[in-house]
């Protein structure tokens, strides 16, 4: 792709570790580590791993070699699965999430929500005044779908949204008492610096999502950051790529045997 000629301070590549990466991750690492060569940008690693039923050893042992196999490097985060562990695990920042969340809730903001996935779109519980300290409930932001929210563009400047549908009272804090990834992500990224951010299509409803929960905490500086959503690699089927499906993980393609050029050969261009 071809990027303005702008500089920018700090990127990040932000997995979660849930399964083996695919060769989507593998494209959304090289083009970030592409643009931010372009832009003057240091890279973080930040390993997303507060979904704490599904972290697993191997998948961010994973992370570790793909980013290596790829010859992707990065100035921040962990080097090793010791490293990750000890100093940049989100568990570590769970002090900066809860602030956040102690803001929302003395501010009004959410509310205690203990409907399954099934009940979702027949919640009510914005009405019901559930205590927020209900055992399995999760915190919902309370939103509305008018607010207009601008967004730095690496192509076109900015662009302008509301809040989708799917996004309406979105979650900030998990039935397991953990945050959600939308706190958590607009956390970290205002806690390092990040000025540009390169995610996948996909994550445009997060993006606009973050922005309003911005908003709602009074933290300015996330609306200075650029944003870029790149296409998604897909399946034959039409279908995007998923972590389950084995034979598109760089993991297995390692293990058959494929060179990093090969790897690369497989891509689109960056």
């Amino acid at each position: 792709m071809k990027t303005p000629a702008r500089h920018f301070n700090k990127t990040r590549i932000a997995p979660t570790p849930s399964g083996f990466l695919h060769l989507g991750n593998a494209y959304s690492f090289a083009l970030t580590a592409s643009i931010a060569k372009e832009t003057g940008a240091k890279i973080l690693l930040r390993i997303d791993d507060l979904d704490r039923d599904r972290v697993n050893e191997a998948y961010v042992q994973d992370v570790l070699d793909t980013l290596y196999f790829l010859n992707i490097s990065w100035d921040e985060g962990p080097r090793n699965a010791k490293e990750y562990e000890s100093e940049w695990s989100q568990i570590h920042r769970m002090a900066i999430y809860e602030k956040a969340l102690t803001q929302l809730k003395n501010s009004g903001k959410v509310f205690a929500c203990t409907c399954s996935r099934a009940q979702i779109q027949r919640c009510t519980c914005a009405d019901k005044n559930i205590p927020l300290d209900t055992p399995n409930a999760s915190w919902r932001l309370r939103t509305d779908n008018e607010t207009e929210i601008t967004i730095n563009t690496l192509n076109d400047g900015t662009t302008k949204a509301r809040l989708p549908a799917e996004m309406k009272n979105f979650i900030v804090r998990k039935k397991d008492g953990y945050p959600a990834y939308q706190l958590t992500s607009l956390c970290d990224d205002l806690h390092f610096g990040i000025d540009l951010i390169i995610r996948g299509e996909d994550l445009w409803a997060s993006t606009i999502a973050q922005h309003y929960l911005a908003g709602v905490l009074q933290q300015p500086d996330f609306f200075k950051i650029t944003f870029h959503h790149h296409p998604l690699i897909m399946e034959t089927s039409g279908n995007k790529l998923s972590k389950s499906a084995g034979a598109t993980s760089i993991k297995y393609l390692r293990e058959m045997g494929r060179t990093r050029e090969e790897v690369y050969l497989t891509l689109p261009r960056v």
